[in-house]
């Protein structure tokens, strides 16, 4: 959300980004927010209630558990109070396609809005397409040996699409389920907006694109952003320029230093993102995997990750990092773009948020998914499957597993996968690059924003 921001910061509007306080006062911990705002004149921080308490950890599934009956009854009045009392009055909302509240406020005051969906596309899709599948009789699943069932009513899926590759909420014997019910409202109701916006490109998910249009035909398909965000700042300013961190952790970059010292493509960089948790048992089968592979790693392992007590885990870390002194790299947060572009880094072993996926693609890096939630599951599938750029773990968590598939991508099909990765970056980069699909299709997104405002004024 921060960097689309920036890019309408560059484009030259004026513009709020409205956050929870909470996750405010950890951008202010760990950014220089101040720099920020004198870089862009026109851009503010506001700050609203998330309606949870300060000392709510906030880990796991906990945002949609208490999404309606909590966060949104809160956050919808001190938006409208926002919007109401703002000055100059708002033009056009940019909303998160989960908040999707946003949408009544917008349409009680008369604002323009267009909602963003940070997730993929396809993972959108198939939570669009969930009243499909279960009217055709493919959910709810019939335990383990149902897995590998092909799901067939998903336009544009049909061909590699499993019950298990589903978003984790499908998994649920009842399909009259509320948490899914949930997810299916927050999709279908996102295309009431006047557009969404998408963080992917034509190239990359274009089928999809073509699906999703049949039931909102103005999708803008402008990412990967933070690729996108890096082309105009050096169109803008020349490569040297000095690009803002948007991190919730505070960042390590000892690891940087290490990774100076490794040869070219030999390390693994190991990061499950910035809300998954692992238990014990499957931190160790993680640890030996990787110790079992003999190959180089940089493993991030967030503080008080390990599903327990406070600490947990903490020994079996301590047991890693004095069993691979000599190849291992252990921190609790990484600057993760720096990391994939690195050329000591070769494969990354990681949850495939969407973020993180994207940031692999741009940095032709192939992956090993171990998917937690959400919509990675989703995408764990199509990295392996459509774009084969990596392997896919989905649902075992073993050591010999885990030295397997690190071989197969760091050794034995090191040059297969680097040659698919190298490919991919390939027509995603030039996607971002002046005159690429996602390059145009961002300068059509500002036009257009432009003139909703100007339909608005006249009004």
């Amino acid at each position: 959300m921060i960097k689309l921001a920036e890019l309408l910061a560059i484009a030259g509007f004026k513009l709020t980004f409205l956050n929870s306080h909470h996750n405010h006062e950890r951008l202010v911990k760990f950014n220089n927010i101040a720099a920020h705002s004198e870089r862009y004149p026109g851009f503010e921080f506001k700050t609203i209630t998330d309606g949870l308490p300060l000392d709510h950890p906030r880990s796991g599934n906990w945002f949609l558990d208490t999404l309606e009956d909590t966060i949104e009854l809160k956050m919808k009045e001190s938006l409208r109070e926002v919007l109401v009392n703002s000055s100059p009055p708002v033009d056009c909302i940019i909303g998160d396609g989960v908040l999707s509240f946003a949408l009544d406020v917008a349409k009680e005051l008369g604002i323009p809005i267009i909602i963003f969906h940070t997730n993929s596309p396809r993972s959108f899709w198939v939570s669009y397409s969930i009243p499909d599948i279960i009217q055709a009789g493919e959910l709810p699943i019939n335990g383990t040996e149902d897995m590998d069932r092909l799901i067939t009513t998903v336009p544009g899926m049909e061909t590699y699409l499993r019950c298990r590759d589903l978003p984790t909420f499908c998994r649920k014997l009842d399909i009259e389920d509320s948490f899914m019910k949930l997810v299916v409202k927050k999709t279908r109701k996102s295309l009431q907006a006047d557009a969404l916006i998408l963080n992917t490109a034509e190239e990359l998910d274009g089928p999809i694109l073509s699906q999703i249009r049949t039931k909102c035909p103005r999708v803008y398909a402008v990412g990967p952003l933070h690729a996108q965000l890096n082309t105009r700042l050096n169109v803008k300013h020349g490569e040297s320029y000095d690009h803002f961190s948007n991190t919730l952790w505070e960042v390590d970059k000892s690891c940087i230093f290490w990774l100076n010292k490794q040869p070219n493509r030999s390390v693994i960089y190991v990061s499950f993102g910035s809300i998954t948790s692992t238990s014990r048992e499957q931190l160790l089968e993680l640890c030996y995997g990787l110790l079992n592979s003999k190959t180089k790693f940089l493993f991030i392992v967030r503080p008080n990750s390990v599903i327990g007590k406070d600490g947990e885990g903490e020994d079996v870390v301590m047991e890693l990092m004095e069993k691979s002194k000599d190849r291992g790299y252990i921190v609790n947060w990484a600057p993760q773009e720096a990391v994939l572009n690195h050329p000591a880094v070769g494969g990354f072993f990681t949850h495939n948020g969407w973020n993180s996926t994207l940031e692999s693609i741009v940095a032709r890096v192939p992956m090993i998914c171990w998917p937690y939630f959400a919509d990675q599951h989703v995408n764990s599938r199509v990295v392996s499957e459509v774009w084969k750029i990596g392997l896919d773990m989905k649902d075992v968590c073993d050591r010999k597993i885990v030295e397997k598939m690190v071989n197969d991508v760091m050794v034995d099909r090191k040059e297969e996968f680097a040659k698919s990765a190298s490919e991919m970056a390939k027509v995603t980069n030039q996607s971002v690059n002046v005159g690429g699909s996602s390059y145009s299709n961002l300068d059509c997104l500002v036009e257009d924003i432009r003139i909703m405002s100007l339909k608005k004024l006249t009004k």
